[in-house]
């Protein structure tokens, strides 16, 4: 015996994310021509590192916009077993994947200019970096602006309290997307800062050699943001959410439900279908006489974020 439902209770997307990410796209691709030609022009390896990593930025940006476009645009397409919300997923990891070519591209940049030094206009190079600062702390307000409108949108919608959530899996709940944005624009800040600092001391002490190294130290703290958003991306992709707590919750409704019986659990999935959706399928052998899939079903209602589940009941082997 088995049984499916299904309920179209996935999410409906991110509409201030949306507008926040084109903003920015926007606004950086404005800052990174300015980055790059000022950079040519006084000769600085950091504002040109800055710059171009910037440009990779602007398209990472712009494809987080495409992608909440697209899981808009397909939303009520039908081909879509589970909705469109892994289009945002595969958008954040996409732009994972542009930060680290931004890496790359600074370290060969930044290890050349270290063996072949050029002469740098600190002083003009220094405002640049600072209009590139000032531009970035605008962009991640706005982002985080956003962040804060979906946390608001997410509260809204929440189905039921559950009381036994762990809440040391909040992080879980992101805006992936989002949170790619939010991270190349922290990007840019971190290597603007770094640039900043470079110049200076390039202007004050003499120290031309720390302009291409702030650009190598800029890049593996770019790696280090970008692996970890690879892997939380990653996880959603590849559906490796088995030990995420909502399954312990599905296993503690079940053992309860088959207590005192031989019913024994054979197999379960459970894999995410939205920021806080989740689909199930189980089988169940042994089971005890008269054990319905909709009894089944409403040991399981106590987890809201289950919003579609496959049940499979085999009647006929005996317990062991």
């Amino acid at each position: 015996m088995s049984a499916s439902t299904h309920v179209h209770l996935f999410d409906d997307g991110n509409a201030a994310g949306e507008r926040g990410t084109r903003v920015v796209a926007w606004i950086t691709a404005l800052t990174m021509g300015v980055e790059i030609a000022a950079g040519g022009w006084f000769n600085s390896m950091a504002l040109l590192a800055d710059g171009f990593h910037m440009s990779t930025h602007a398209v990472a940006i712009g494809l987080s916009a495409f992608a909440y476009a697209a899981a808009r645009r397909h939303a009520k397409d039908g081909r879509f077993a589970f909705g469109t919300w892994k289009i945002e997923v595969l958008g954040g990891y996409s732009s994972a994947l542009f930060l680290l070519v931004v890496a790359l591209l600074m370290v060969a940049a930044s290890v050349e200019r270290l063996f072949s030094p050029a002469p740098i206009h600190y002083r003009e190079a220094i405002v640049v970096a600072v209009l590139g600062l000032a531009v970035n702390i605008v962009c991640a307000w706005l982002l985080g602006a956003a962040h804060h409108h979906g946390d608001e949108h997410d509260h809204e919608h929440a189905h039921a309290p559950v009381h036994d959530h762990d809440h040391g899996h909040a992080h879980h709940h992101d805006d992936l997307n989002l949170r790619a944005a939010y991270l190349h624009v922290l990007a840019d800040a971190a290597t603007s800062v770094l640039a900043i600092v470079a110049l200076a001391a390039g202007l004050w002490l003499g120290w031309s050699w720390l302009d291409p190294v702030m650009g190598v130290v800029g890049a593996l703290l770019i790696v280090v943001w970008a692996r970890r958003l690879i892997v939380d991306t990653g996880t959603v992709l590849l559906d490796r959410e088995m030990d995420h707590p909502v399954v312990g919750r599905v296993r503690k409704r079940l053992a309860e439900g088959l207590a005192g019986s031989a019913t024994r659990v054979d197999d379960l999935h459970v894999w995410r279908v939205g920021k806080r959706s989740y689909a199930c399928a189980l089988s169940l052998g042994a089971a005890r006489p008269g054990l319905t899939p909709e009894a089944v079903r409403g040991w399981l209602g106590t987890c809201p974020e289950i919003v579609h589940s496959t049940i499979e009941i085999d009647h006929t082997q005996p317990a062991i």
